[in-house]
């Protein structure tokens, strides 16, 4: 009989005794508890059973094993009156498990993030953290971010393993909130009665709110020459039919409520 067994949790297992010598007397043990003598069952679990009791084998069965079955085993024998042992040590195994993670969580740029992943098996799980874009962030149970960058807003892959089963994964969703920053400005050429475009980009988290203004502080607002067109990052002035009243300064304000961001544009006559 091998001196170690390996058994899944959950699964079953058969320990063997081969007996070859005429046997007067024999016994499973469980550490210092007596689970047989010849047929006789003393252990009270009924997952255990005797699964052959003759000349030449004294076997014992153990069904859906629990990590509290795991330890050492003796089958004891009288042959010849001398008394013989052999041992056996049931090692039980549990796949790796997350059982508590950090929830989806949204920061200010610049705020620290601490993530936890806790997870349980046997042997003793790895845990390491992963984004799909760079790879292995971190290993062990806790990801610290200090000062966290818009850049670093990503699905964050918790990944823990022992060997036993397939890995176990989790995501947690880090959400970077910043104020808008206009990225895309540019003055632009029109011609009379023709159409033009002026485009207002702003990168921002929760998304920009986009204004227009004149030169001389007014609203833009749409009419049947002009219309508004906003979009998630951007916001577009179209004009269908361009006149000389539509030639001048243009203002694009873009706020959320972490701050606001704004730039002039030119529409000036080809």
């Amino acid at each position: 009989m091998p001196d170690n067994i390996t058994v899944l949790e959950g699964d079953s297992v058969t320990l063997r005794c081969q007996i070859d010598e005429e046997v007067t007397h024999k016994a499973w043990l469980n550490r210092s508890n007596i689970m047989f003598t010849g047929r006789d069952k003393w252990t009270l679990d009924k997952r255990v059973t005797l699964l052959n009791n003759n000349s030449s084998d004294f076997s014992i069965h153990i069904s859906k094993v629990q990590v509290t079955d795991e330890g050492p085993y003796t089958c004891t024998f009288q042959a010849n009156n001398k008394p013989r042992l052999t041992h056996v040590y049931l090692i039980v195994q549990v796949p790796a498990r997350i059982v508590n993670i950090s929830k989806d969580v949204s920061v200010n740029e610049g705020e620290n993030v601490n993530l936890f992943c806790l997870a349980v098996g046997r042997p003793e799980p790895t845990v390491t953290w992963k984004v799909h874009k760079y790879g292995l962030v971190s290993e062990g149970e806790f990801l610290d971010i200090t000062e966290i960058k818009r850049q670093q807003a990503e699905d964050y892959e918790c990944v823990t393993n022992n060997g036993v089963a397939p890995a176990d994964k989790s995501k947690v969703k880090v959400t970077v909130n910043y104020p808008p920053m206009i990225t895309d400005v540019k003055n632009m050429p029109a011609h009379l009665g023709k159409t033009a475009i002026l485009r207002c980009e702003a990168m921002a988290v929760p998304a920009a709110a986009f204004e227009w203004y004149r030169d001389d502080h007014r609203p833009v607002e749409s009419d049947n020459t002009l219309r508004i067109k906003n979009e998630k990052t951007r916001s577009l002035l179209l004009f269908t039919n361009v006149t000389e009243k539509h030639f001048g300064n243009y203002t694009c304000f873009a706020s959320n409520r972490l701050g606001a961001s704004n730039a002039s544009m030119l529409l000036f006559r080809k």
